[in-house]
């Protein structure tokens, strides 16, 4: 996920993929369970989602009957009167639930890409009883119980691992509690699942409702004609024909805003990100979020920790709360004080134009745009007709893929969709084998989350002989018909970075799907996905994939000099809404006591003015009661991983700038030691191999230009 962008998450008790080895309990399909494609393994290449046979109306009987063999399954385990051991207890447990979460990995995508009002029903009807179910497996006295007494002196490779990282979930989760503890739990985390949904439901429609409408086309001077025209259909398309509408994407900052030249559009279209969920209307999320954090506490207490945050971090990179903050505040410090100085460059922009106000931040990004023409004569508008999205994808990201690690791609028309905006391809490796099946789904829809991300409908197994099948969605604005589709370098850059992601699952090299690929903690995660980020830059990639869509002339040196020498141009502004996000994160999962939570306005002005990031010109990238990623999509007390990811990524790629750059060898190496063994090894001994040193935060310092 690119920091700027998405996240989308799926639930914790969902993240593992589908396997075609598990009992049914004793229950029988009836005929219409029989013909449901969600209850049956797919028989397209690499069971591949058969998305033209799946309807509404297959999600809740699956769920039922795949609860009720997990159920049996489950309790079959946790009864067995035979010694413990690796296979009748934890690899059995590894392997059961297929029906159930093959259907709840197909359904979690669409909620999150192409939801509906059906959908969004049996999302808020299901959540509790999915975190009930999650409760009946992680409280489990019986299966906790076997899961300790293995001895793990007769295992070896990932089944140490997986042992290991079972018995740590399930204490995470409260299997030592005493039983009246348990059902405290148990009630604690249905709430926390019916009001984690119930966001995600009131932010799609702040979201949808928070688009601006604007009466003329000069209200969007400066736009492009194909945004003006886009515009004008997305107007129509919600019934307001000769109008204009603009809608909403997750981050707190907008896309167009650089370009509008009407400085009331600009506060018009800022003002109504910045508060759309919180109108006291139906989209309005922060009664649920204070909810939401006191709940957290309580559970933290529950466990025996001071805050949610000290319970959360146990099995991450940093390990506590107090690791993660140090991280930000070294970086925090000169960041402000970079964003401090682009703001007076700004302001003596505005001044010399006579302009009479003061920097807001809706004026940041059109007069920062200026600033960047002035000090390094780049004009975005110079650049975007040269990335053409599938130009960048085939001759960008494919291209940059092929040099570092041998893969390659063929388009896949044949294979079914769920939105007529997603294509399909296969993956072959150096050898020509093929080895997955990868879908993109590229433009914003109003029953589409924000934000960009990757998931796996299929993850990599030996143990079940299954391949990777994956899928990129983004949220780029859809041009007009007939149209080419121009992005800005940040969407080239999101692709890169989202691609990282897909390279992760593509290379996964593992026995078991719980350790495999981007099953990794979530300060690890974003790491090969940052590194990715920088083929995009890579002086072979970047003339093989930026092409002039009219002219087919690639890009010349003069404007790649130009992007290179402006890449730290705003990372104060950049890096400093980030931290503050992060910071705003850690305050509220860092409450010790439930007295000190306050009304969510006041606690995000409160927290940010604390830790130095009250910054009027700089707002934080995500306001509280739009934060999807620590409310609904998994990122609670984890939004600082980025940063941590981020100051990995920096080390690595220093390393590899010392050794060549973004070489064949170094990708080989990178695939070695990182892409390749997901969460079955150490990984900060895998980054140490790998660089040859512990993460140091002056490579961070030094990239960022600080």
């Amino acid at each position: 996920m690119k920091i700027s962008k998405k996240i989308i998450a799926t639930s914790v008790l969902f993240l593992f993929a589908f396997s075609a080895q598990s009992q049914t309990g004793g229950l029988e399909k009836t005929n219409s369970l029989m013909k449901n494609p969600l209850l049956q393994r797919s028989t397209l290449q690499y069971q591949a989602p058969h998305f033209d046979r799946i309807k509404d109306e297959h999600f809740k009987p699956a769920f039922d009957y795949g609860l009720k063999v997990h159920d049996k399954e489950i309790e079959a385990i946790a009864n067995n009167t035979a010694k413990p051991t690796f296979e009748n207890t934890v690899l059995a447990l590894e392997i059961s639930g297929v029906d159930l979460y093959r259907a709840v990995g197909i359904f979690s995508n669409l909620t999150g890409s192409n939801t509906n009002p059906t959908l969004q029903a049996i999302d808020e009807e299901y959540a509790s009883i999915f975190s009930a179910h999650n409760d009946k497996i992680y409280l489990n006295s019986k299966l906790y119980q076997r899961i300790k007494e293995i001895d793990l002196n007769l295992l070896k490779g990932e089944d140490i691992k997986l042992t290991e990282y079972y018995l740590q979930q399930f204490e995470l989760a409260g299997a030592n509690l005493s039983s009246p503890n348990k059902e405290k739990m148990k009630k604690i985390n249905s709430e926390l699942a019916t009001l984690g949904t119930s966001f995600g439901t009131k932010l799609l429609t702040a979201r949808k409702n928070g688009a601006v409408l604007f009466d003329t086309e000069s209200d969007l001077d400066g736009l492009s004609s194909d945004e003006i025209a886009a515009a004008k259909t997305r107007a129509t398309e919600a019934g307001h024909d000769g109008k204009y509408l603009i809608g909403l994407l997750n981050t707190t900052q907008q896309p167009l805003l650089p370009s509008l030249q009407n400085r009331a559009t600009r506060e018009k279209l800022f003002k109504s990100s910045w508060t759309r969920a919180e109108k006291n209307d139906d989209g309005d999320t922060r009664e649920i979020l204070l909810k939401m954090a006191k709940l957290r506490l309580q559970k933290a207490k529950l466990m025996g920790k001071k805050s949610y945050a000290e319970w959360r971090l146990q099995d991450q990179m940093a390990k506590t709360p107090t690791n993660a903050m140090n991280l930000l505040a070294q970086i925090a410090k000169p960041a402000v004080a970079k964003a401090k100085n682009e703001a007076k460059e700004i302001q003596e922009i505005i001044d010399s134009q006579n302009g009479g106000f003061k920097l807001e931040p809706w004026d940041w990004n059109f007069y920062s745009e200026q600033v960047r023409k002035a000090k390094y004569d780049l004009d975005e508008s110079q650049i975007k007709p040269y990335f053409e999205l599938t130009t960048v994808l085939e001759k960008g990201v494919f291209f940059a893929a092929k040099q570092m690690y041998g893969i390659t791609f063929k388009e896949r028309k044949d294979l079914p969709v769920y939105n007529s905006d997603v294509v399909a391809y296969e993956v072959f490796d150096n050898n020509g084998n093929s080895m997955a099946i990868y879908y993109l789904d590229f433009y914003t829809r109003d029953n589409k989350n924000g934000g960009a991300w990757m998931n796996n409908f299929v993850n990599q197994s030996h143990y079940l002989d299954q391949k990777p099948v994956i899928v990129n969605v983004y949220n780029f604005t859809k041009p007009a018909d007939g149209k080419p589709s121009l992005i800005s370098f940040d969407d080239v850059t999101t692709m890169f970075h989202e691609f990282g992601h897909t390279l992760h699952g593509l290379f996964a090299n593992q026995q078991y799907v719980t350790l495999s690929g981007t099953s990794v903690p979530r300060d690890y995660v974003e790491f090969p996905s940052q590194i990715n980020e920088h083929a995009a830059l890579d002086p072979a990639v970047l003339k093989n994939y930026a092409i002039h869509y009219l002219t087919k002339e690639p890009i010349p040196q003069e404007l790649i000099d130009k992007i290179k020498k402006a890449d730290t141009f705003n990372k104060g502004y950049d890096v400093t809404e980030l931290l503050a996000a992060a910071t705003l994160d850690m305050a509220w999962h860092s409450v010790e006591k439930e007295s000190d939570f306050k009304p969510a306005l006041v606690f995000e002005k409160e927290a940010l003015a604390k830790y130095g990031l009250l910054v009027n010109e700089v707002p934080t990238r995500y306001h509280s009661p739009y934060f999807a990623h620590i409310w609904s999509g998994g990122y609670s007390s984890g939004y600082y991983a980025y940063t941590w990811s981020k100051t990995l990524d920096y080390n690595a790629y220093d390393w590899m700038e010392a050794n060549g750059g973004m070489t064949r060898e170094n990708g080989e190496r990178f695939r070695k030691f990182i892409l390749s063994v997901g969460n079955s090894v150490d990984l900060n001994k895998a980054f140490k191999d790998f660089i040859g040193h512990e993460m140091e935060v002056a490579p961070y310092l030094k990239n960022a230009g600080f």
